[in-house]
């Protein structure tokens, strides 16, 4: 082999490395985003992504050290591998979780993962020998080579969260990310055709695999939507998978619902309830509605409330998503319940985190409405502390009225007591009611002020399908399986402490309250 051919080859190895490495971490967080959609709990499912993914790089690099003979080949065949388990993960893990039974989508995932991460462990050592084998001395191949693999590394990790996830979803992240894999083999296999005993077989197998994953990126997503439609009971009108959440809407004899990463948010059969009962108590509680926060809420349906009230000044919507906000403007499922709520004059919309959000704002509120999701991450937990809530009272008007939706006093005691706990510990003064809405259960709310609240004492006056002034002091009586006093198994009574940032002990408790439901 002449030098400039050994200098040719040796850069191919190195361009290949860098090219497997943006896949393989791209196939990292892309599991661990499936893991958080389909499972739950973001950083359950992240911590275990990593930690099987290293675990089998740590497998793979030990296996490697038998592939002595036909590395090229064998470095080959892995890439087809990575990239034909790879490509199909993410569409066949919904079909999974929509006809097996449950845990068998977990067990699928963690196996893929483990799989993909052995295979791509063996991918630099199987370079760097091929670089030594060339000619390149030992310390310079794998210095070269792993700095193409952490290079790679990271313009595959900004290459997922800009432009991938936002623009291809997940399905067809996966598919293309393995059509890379399955190019880097081919080029190699022209790149070293003098060195394979069956070239033409190797290409041919490369050419199919491409055709194959071309077909699954083309139509994946049409199949993982019919295996989505599965998880929900009514036929799916809406899908959007943003920089978020996984939008989803759906309809069956007139019952509009939207579920945001699976989870329900409401139907338009029972709404009324929930979003009455989260509005009205607090508007009747604050003695001026001059100006009105609503934190979450991006459907437009507690706004929608707000905007009965004639003497209502202003509302500013803070929700994260700028998809969601815009679907309830634009989708006719969400404006016909909303009834064009967020294109009100009086309405301000922000798309911001809703902590940074009243980190920044100005001022004081009359009414707080927060009407964000549970708090079964990280992310959501932080908007269920004792920080988050100091920070909203500090912006509440001292004759004004803060709503908060606390989750289900029924399924999950320990965590709605634990929101009040919390709330309670900013110094605010709390008053509890719960009512059942049929889509959700029993559902909880905290109202809280400065100076305390006689909820016999408000009256409800504008137009309502459901809450009454007569109603309302019954919301605030709890039956003894849902009340303040939690036993644990051997019969002793929980101590409830507030769930704070640094010791986020909410999380925890709702995974365990929501296991069997």
């Amino acid at each position: 082999m002449t030098e400039q051919e050994s200098v040719r080859q040796s850069r191919a190895i190195y361009y290949a490395s860098g090219i497997v490495s943006i896949c393989g971490i791209i196939f990292e967080v892309l599991f661990g985003a499936l893991g958080s959609y389909i499972l739950g709990d973001g950083v359950k499912q992240y911590t275990l992504t990593i930690s099987l993914f290293l675990t089998g790089m740590g497998i793979g690099a030990y296996f490697s050290e038998k592939m002595t003979r036909h590395l090229v080949a064998s470095f080959v065949w892995i890439e087809y591998s990575i990239g034909l388990i790879g490509g199909f993960s993410a569409m066949l893990l919904f079909g999974v979780t929509a006809y097996l039974p449950p845990g068998t989508s977990s067990l699928f995932l963690y196996s893929v993962i483990l799989i993909v991460g052995s295979l791509t462990g063996v991918e630099l050592p199987i370079l760097i020998r091929k670089a030594n084998e060339i000619g390149v001395s030992l310390q310079k191949s794998a210095a070269k080579v792993l700095f193409s693999d952490y290079a790679g590394g990271l313009i595959g990790g900004l290459l997922f969260l800009f432009l991938l996830r936002p623009y291809f979803g997940l399905v067809k992240t996966a598919f293309l990310v393995a059509l890379i894999n399955v190019a880097v083999a081919l080029w190699i296999v022209f790149r070293f055709k003098h060195e394979l005993k069956r070239f033409k077989l190797h290409a041919s197998f490369g050419v199919l695999f491409l055709a194959i994953l071309v077909l699954g990126a083309l139509f994946g997503e049409q199949a993982a939507f019919h295996f989505e439609q599965q998880l929900y009971k009514d036929p799916v009108i809406f899908s959007e998978q943003t920089s978020y959440q996984k939008i989803i809407l759906t309809k069956q004899q007139g019952d509009t619902r939207l579920y945001l990463d699976g989870q329900l948010q409401f139907s338009s059969s029972d709404e009324h309830r929930y979003h009455e009962i989260l509005v009205h108590p607090p508007m009747a509680a604050a003695a001026r509605h001059d100006r009105v926060l609503v934190l979450g809420g991006g459907d437009g349906l507690a706004v929608r409330e707000l905007l009965k009230y004639e003497n209502l000044g202003s509302v500013d919507l803070v929700d994260l998503d700028p998809k969601m906000t815009e679907a309830a403007r634009t989708q006719h499922l969400l404006t016909e319940l909303n009834e064009n709520s967020l294109d009100d004059p009086k309405v301000n919309v922000f798309n911001e985190d809703a902590f940074r959000f009243l980190e920044s704002a100005e001022g004081f509120y009359n009414v707080i409405i927060i009407d964000l999701p549970d708090p079964n991450n990280e992310s959501l937990n932080k908007l269920y502390t004792q920080e988050f809530y100091s920070l909203a009272r500090n912006h509440l008007h001292p004759d004004g009225a803060m709503m908060v939706q606390a989750t289900s006093p029924v399924f999950a005691p320990q965590v709605y007591w634990t929101i009040d706990k919390t709330i309670e510990a900013t110094g605010l003064q709390t008053e509890n009611l719960h009512a059942d809405i049929p889509s959700f259960g029993g559902w909880g709310y905290v109202l809280a002020s400065r100076f305390g609240i006689d909820v016999e004492s408000l009256a409800i006056i504008e137009d309502t399908e459901y809450l009454s002034t007569e109603l309302l002091p019954a919301l605030t009586a709890f039956g003894k399986d849902e009340d303040a006093v939690i036993e644990d198994s051997n019969g002793d009574v929980i101590t409830l402490e507030p769930n704070t940032l640094i010791r986020p002990n909410l999380i925890e408790v709702y995974e365990k309250a929501w296991t069997n439901y």
